[in-house]
């Protein structure tokens, strides 16, 4: 258990340096299991883990899902969304900063990156919301919360990550996220309008669009409705699997692309190089998080921490807010993913033992993850904004965010104590 609790130890303190995870983690787990099972046992393990990985079905997922976002997010279905969006809802008190929070869900849903969703939407919607007179804090803060649901909306990274790590079943994750993910917007949504009328000056009204306007601006959103009824239609119906359902979307995405000439070689090229080095990056890091949760195994950690908080008295569910509060406290330090990969292969035994739900206790985690992309100190999503938009001051920003963090937890609790919002469209599908 020592071992164990010195790796962890010093893959967290590594991570606060700003090491490069997957060497931080790939280090530790080597220097570890060798310590307990022999270094020749720790090399011939990381062979193995590596070409079990590399030829695992079930992580093809992930650089398939990678491209299908490269692609789309070049093409510019992002300003697409956002022009129909504000046709529709642009004439409403902040109308469009409700627009901007529409198109962050649905270019997140396509896209399945956080800091992607803000660094994409700081360009598109920011410059239309600083035209009609909104106010620094509104406009930055509307992007920033909204980058968040990138996250969750499947398809999300990050539950493919928590799917690989613990064995769950990604399409059920993925249908999992929809509801809890919608809830976000609507409560997103909620705290902008009502921001809207008490702080008026943050938020003017925009221009009411006519009837012919609304149907042009719907022309160039059917790429990104067709791709998400074929990839959540498709895992819900059973009708193919989630990596399946990545490749129909890459596939589909390209196509798409193509017929509408949107992409040219030097893009193309761009895509597929982008993709390889961001899947190639996540592979590297995947396979510390495997090797990191064989040495918690190994040495006995997991067992030591379940021994203690079944000694401890805690109700399940003080454990799960406890749980939580670790998350969030790192969060608001560290990356998300770095989180996932570090503190899930801790946390999963004593979920389980307590007889909670691990497709639920997946979709709580992404949210508290989402509420610490945007919370002091650190707020990696308003770093990203800050980097974009380098006017905008952090205090207004984070001002801004104040009630976004606040409708944050209000979901985060009906989610908890609720399974069901959660588990509802998951018992539907068996």
């Amino acid at each position: 258990m020592i071992t164990g609790l010195v790796a962890l130890v010093t893959v967290l303190l590594l991570a606060f340096l700003r090491v490069p995870l997957a060497f931080a983690l790939l280090t530790v787990s080597i220097a570890g299991i060798g310590l307990e099972l022999g270094f020749s046992a720790a090399l011939t393990m990381i062979s193995m883990t590596i070409s079990e990985a590399v030829f695992s079905y079930e992580l093809a997922v992930v650089p398939l899902f990678i491209l299908m976002g490269n692609i789309l997010s070049r093409t510019g279905i992002s300003a697409d969304l956002f022009r129909a969006a504000n046709a529709y809802l642009g004439h409403v008190k902040g109308g469009l900063a409700l627009s901007t929070m529409v198109t962050c869900a649905g270019f997140s849903a396509v896209c399945g990156s956080s800091l992607a969703t803000a660094a994409t939407m700081s360009k598109v919607a920011y410059p239309s919301m600083k035209k009609y007179g909104y106010s620094d804090s509104l406009a930055a803060a509307s992007i920033a919360a909204g980058g968040t649901l990138g996250i969750l909306i499947p398809p999300s990274i990050i539950l493919m990550i928590y799917g690989i790590l613990t064995q769950t079943n990604i399409g059920h994750l993925f249908v999992a996220g929809v509801l809890p993910g919608l809830m976000g917007l609507a409560f997103y949504m909620l705290a902008i309008y009502v921001v809207a009328i008490l702080r008026p000056g943050d938020a003017p009204q925009g221009e009411k669009s006519d009837a012919q306007e609304k149907l042009s601006a719907l022309k160039g959103v059917w790429p990104f409705c067709l791709l998400f009824v074929l990839i959540i239609g498709g895992i819900y119906a059973k009708i193919f699997t989630a990596t399946e359902a990545a490749g129909m979307g890459a596939g589909f995405a390209l196509l798409i692309s193509l017929l509408q000439r949107r992409m040219t070689w030097a893009d193309f090229k761009h895509i597929f190089l982008e993709a390889s080095f961001t899947s190639v990056m996540l592979y590297t890091v995947l396979f510390g998080a495997m090797m990191f949760a064989k040495l918690i195994a190994f040495s006995g950690l997991g067992e030591g921490l379940l021994d203690m908080v079944e000694s401890s008295g805690l109700s399940s569910y003080q454990l799960i807010f406890a749980i939580l509060a670790v998350f969030l406290v790192l969060g608001c330090v560290m990356d998300s993913l770095a989180i996932i990969l570090i503190c899930v292969p801790l946390f999963v035994p004593i979920v389980l033992a307590n007889g909670f739900d691990l497709i639920w206790f997946g979709i709580i985690v992404v949210v508290v993850t989402e509420i610490a992309l945007i919370t002091p100190p650190i707020g990696m999503n308003v770093f990203v904004l800050k980097a974009t938009l380098p006017n905008v001051a952090f205090k207004d920003i984070y001002k801004g965010l104040v009630p976004f963090i606040g409708v944050d937890l209000i979901r985060l609790l009906l989610l908890v104590f609720f399974p069901s919002i959660t588990l509802l469209l998951v018992e539907w599908m068996k």
